[in-house]
């Protein structure tokens, strides 16, 4: 005769919620690990989605969105919300043809000493004697200095960039002037170039400023007549995209 179980027996082995306990928490780690998989997106693959969604509104007729602004513009948002530099290449590769450009475009000029061209952290800069412009202790532009004002206006038409017009003088009070200090002479020298690239050769008014310097910026020290001739400048910057990008 088969004997009776026991009231108040046990199945062997564990309890059955323990099993349906831990396939959720297997699941809750499989959902886990997608989600960091998918937040850990690199810069290239993340480029690649924004054209994509930039190609897709542009089709449909809408805005692009800040962030793929931020994208094109060299810039991205990482995980904390600061912006940090993506890449620089394009820029750097910009600014090299920017400078063949110039180069290539005032060469005769470069040769015959009427202007220089050179490069610093604000951009390119095409620096004009105060002889080729100007006469001593006048704003009045030369007859003959219009003409390669218009050559470098040619080239600035071309480009994206905005255009800073400095005015320089040496450290002396002005000779045969109109203006009582270096400010005002260099003020209006920097306003009379940067009215004449606007009205004469067409570069758009919003890409281009004045600034008069005064003697605040020699390039060498005003102790000889020499030094101070080289003082008396006008300077075209060409700013740099890298730069206006970081501001």
């Amino acid at each position: 005769m088969a004997r009776k179980k026991k009231d108040g027996g046990s199945t062997p082995g564990a309890p059955l919620w323990v099993a349906t306990y831990g396939d959720m928490v297997t699941l809750l780690l499989c959902f886990f690990v997608l989600l960091f998989s998918m937040s850990s997106l690199d810069a290239k693959k993340f480029s690649a989605m924004a054209e994509s969604m930039q190609l897709a509104f542009k089709l449909q007729g809408g805005d692009v969105s800040s962030t793929t602004k931020r994208i094109e513009g060299g810039m991205m948002l990482d995980g904390t919300g600061e912006t940090k530099v993506v890449s620089d290449a394009n820029e750097t590769q910009k600014a090299k043809q920017v400078l063949a450009l110039v180069q290539e475009s005032l060469k005769t000029e470069m040769e015959m000493d009427d202007i220089k061209v050179v490069v610093d952290e604000r951009g390119i800069i095409i620096s004009v004697s105060e002889q080729t412009l100007f006469d001593e202790g006048s704003a009045r532009l030369r007859p003959e200095s219009k003409r390669i004002l218009y050559k470098i206006g040619g080239v600035l038409k071309q480009l994206p960039n905005q255009i800073a017009i400095e005015g320089h003088t040496d450290s002396g009070i002005p000779v045969n002037s109109i203006y009582y200090d270096n400010w005002g002479l260099s003020a209006a020298r920097a306003a009379r170039v940067t009215s004449y690239m606007n009205e004469e050769v067409g570069v758009s008014a919003a890409r281009l400023k004045a600034i008069g310097m005064g003697a605040m910026a020699p390039v060498v020290p005003n102790d000889t007549e020499a030094h101070k001739i080289l003082n008396r400048r006008v300077e075209v910057v060409i700013e740099s995209m890298l730069r206006m990008v970081n501001r």
